[in-house]
């Protein structure tokens, strides 16, 4: 009787396609992603009855349609370690509506795109099960909280590949450097408005619109939309200092600004200039604090400067 496959023996890769759903055979040397809490829908899809007339009763057949894999998984949010180096992450920023702009020595830059959208290629091991989603595209949700790991969420769905039997290669991981916990020292700025605020939580949520689009003579992942999210819980302040009620009602327009790491190479800046506060619906309180959960829209302005996220 053969042995059952281990559920912690995973290797993930991740490259960029130059021709959309075309394999562009990934390496571990080049391609490895450090990843955790991994999910994978290997088979998604819907089933499609037969729907068949007979003289007796039973159930119907069903034939596999729209079929497509979803993986989940998380990377820790950490620079390269040198500057102007992408980070092993960056490939799936990629992935997900967002360019890669590079200064060399000095910066990289990932930044939301509507069009000219790239998909990458994932090869994926639980032991020697090898599956391979093409065209793929997704969004994600970057975490920041106090004495935590940062981390970005990612959700990618591509086109559906038989999976086979291959021997998984052996993965290099060193793009991938420690991330630093959310403290005061590893994160020295957070700003609302200008303010400095205290922060326990930080959620941006990309909502890319992912859709599957399978029809005949075109199969491909699309992300058709975009509405990013944040949301901040904050120490509650006096409202001279800062007033979120005050900001909702106005509709102004604020800038919210993240800072964490301090060591060039490992530097992130998540900028967004232009937030809509949304309304206050309700206090939190937490050790018997006070706290807000602020609710913002990070709003275009000119066009796809909703945000940036930059690694210096």
């Amino acid at each position: 009787m053969p042995e059952p496959l281990k559920w912690k023996s995973k290797v993930l890769l991740a490259k960029p396609e130059v021709t959309y759903g075309t394999d562009p055979t990934p390496t571990g040397l080049a391609n490895a992603i450090l990843a955790t809490n991994v999910t994978l829908q290997p088979m998604d899809g819907e089933d499609v009855s037969r729907d068949l007339e007979r003289p007796y009763l039973g159930a119907q057949e069903m034939i596999p349609a729209a079929l497509r894999s979803v993986l989940t998984f998380s990377t820790e949010l950490a620079g390269s370690g040198t500057a102007g180096d992408p980070p092993g992450w960056g490939v799936l920023a990629r992935g997900c509506a967002m360019a890669e702009t590079i200064s060399a020595g000095a910066s990289v830059t990932y930044s939301p795109i509507t069009a000219a959208m790239e998909s990458i290629a994932i090869w994926f091991w639980i032991e020697n099960t090898k599956h391979v989603l093409l065209g793929a595209r997704g969004t994600a949700e970057i975490t920041l909280d106090a004495q935590g790991i940062p981390r970005i969420q990612w959700t990618f769905t591509g086109l559906w590949t038989q999976p086979v039997e291959s021997v998984a290669v052996a993965p290099t991981l060193t793009g991938f450097k420690e991330p630093l916990i959310g403290s005061t020292a590893n994160t020295p700025t957070f700003t609302v408005n200008g303010v400095s605020l205290v922060l326990r939580g930080y959620k941006f949520t990309l909502g890319n619109d992912v859709q599957h689009r399978l029809l005949i003579g075109r199969e491909v992942i699309v992300i058709v939309d975009k509405a990013e999210q944040l949301v901040c819980n904050v120490e509650a302040v006096p409202l001279t200092t800062f007033n979120p009620f005050a900001l909702a009602t106005s509709r102004t327009q604020v800038a919210v600004n993240l800072v964490h790491g301090t060591a060039a190479g490992n530097i992130a800046t998540i900028a967004m200039p232009t937030c809509q506060v949304k309304r206050l619906t309700g206090y939190e309180q937490n050790q018997n604090i006070l706290e807000w959960p602020l609710a913002l829209t990070p709003l275009p302005s000119a066009g796809n400067d909703q945000f940036s996220i930059a690694l210096t």
